[in-house]
């Protein structure tokens, strides 16, 4: 297993993470524990040592099952890192309870990486203003939690501003050879680097979509390595960046276990040919995009209460992933009945205002002709 040093910190954990918000689920919902457990041991015996869970991963069964099944490890064998849920935090005594109620589902007396959850520019200002930061330093100095950080899900400038707040011990990013230039992006991943903050990283196969690619796009991987995972690819790439420490993937299978081990168990950094294959496949990926929607939002709102940036996204996503599944989900369940494509009156007010120029109306039809056929 290849293991990344945190000189920062002193401690080196194993590149592969474990994240545990994916885990093999029952026909009703519930944790299929048994497999579940199974594939953390074969996990842990394999070298892993970094465990992430958080406080509302299967609706709240992760943390209890995690702590259940790592019981039976010596607790200094493993990093065990859990996140504080930044929108159910109104007050400081919201957040020691919740902290309180973690260490009691994970059964342990200390956390090691503990993180503020999902922080955006909304949260970080509850963040400041219910004064957060420092009854965490408190918590370190107590020895409850050994390292803080955050998870971040908002733009560049957003990331700045906490980044360079206080002397952060790591944080996580969702980062992927995809989405360079979306949320932190490179520009977080080199502004941590220069800070000298050791970064965990999340959605490095964009939750699957990397995964699996359709086959004209993925066709430069194949011709340079028949054996190699298209998953592989994505994890390697993220991975050969130095000041990447910690690589997280949500397995939910046992084969996905196994091919993340044969990845880190012999790991390679990208070859130029190889970051030049990646390069190629992005491209592939992004040239299959349906229409130029920026997501700017001028078009809103429309006077019929259509959801249009967010039927572009998934209908270019659905173009760019092939991922039918998640496009039917978030068309048919994240959606409202009132927010989808076929809800157009063709007004044309959208279109008076795009600044890309796109024929919203003949497009906001074809999404829903689509997204018709994926029921």
């Amino acid at each position: 297993m290849e293991y990344r040093t945190m000189e920062k910190l002193g401690v080196s954990p194993s590149l592969l993470g474990f994240g545990c918000m994916r885990f093999p689920v029952n026909p009703d919902g519930s944790i299929c524990e048994a497999q579940a457990e199974e594939m953390l041991d074969t996990a842990i015996k394999a070298g892993v040592t970094y465990i992430d869970t958080a406080y509302p991963y299967h609706n709240g069964d992760s943390e209890p099952f995690v702590g259940k099944v790592l019981k039976k490890y010596d607790r200094k064998s493993f990093f065990l890192a859990t996140k504080l849920p930044m929108w159910g935090v109104n007050s400081l005594d919201d957040a020691k309870r919740i902290f309180q109620e973690q260490l009691e589902r994970l059964q342990t007396e200390y956390i090691d990486f503990y993180l503020l959850h999902c922080l955006d520019k909304e949260k970080w200002e509850k963040t400041l203003k219910l004064e957060l930061i420092p009854y965490m330093e408190e918590l370190q100095k107590q020895g409850k939690i050994r390292f803080l950080g955050f998870s971040f899900h908002d733009d560049f400038e957003t990331f700045k501003s906490i980044l360079t707040y206080r002397n952060w011990d790591f944080c996580q990013i969702q980062y992927n050879y995809a989405d360079t230039d979306i949320q932190a992006g490179d520009r977080g991943y080199d502004l941590a680097e220069e800070l000298g903050i050791p970064m965990v990283i999340m959605e490095p196969v964009k939750g699957g979509s990397l995964a699996s690619l359709p086959d004209e796009v993925t066709a430069p991987f194949k011709d340079y390595n028949p054996e190699a995972s298209t998953a592989s690819w994505a994890l390697r790439w993220v991975a050969s960046k130095p000041n990447v420490k910690v690589v997280l993937s949500g397995m939910s299978t046992p084969e996905q276990v196994a091919d993340n081990l044969q990845t880190f168990r012999s790991f390679r950094p990208l070859s130029l040919r190889e970051k030049e294959l990646v390069a190629e496949v992005s491209r592939r990926i992004k040239q299959r995009t349906r229409n130029g929607c920026t997501g700017c939002a001028y078009c809103m709102p429309c006077p019929f209460g259509v959801n249009i940036p967010q039927n572009f996204h998934i209908w270019n996503e659905l173009a760019m992933y092939g991922n039918k599944g998640k496009a039917k989900q978030a068309y048919f369940k994240e959606l409202t009945e009132k927010e989808r494509a076929d809800q157009c009156h063709e007004c044309g007010k959208c279109e008076e205002v795009c600044p890309q120029g796109l024929s919203i109306r003949e497009n906001l039809k074809e999404v829903s002709k689509e997204m018709e056929t994926l029921k």
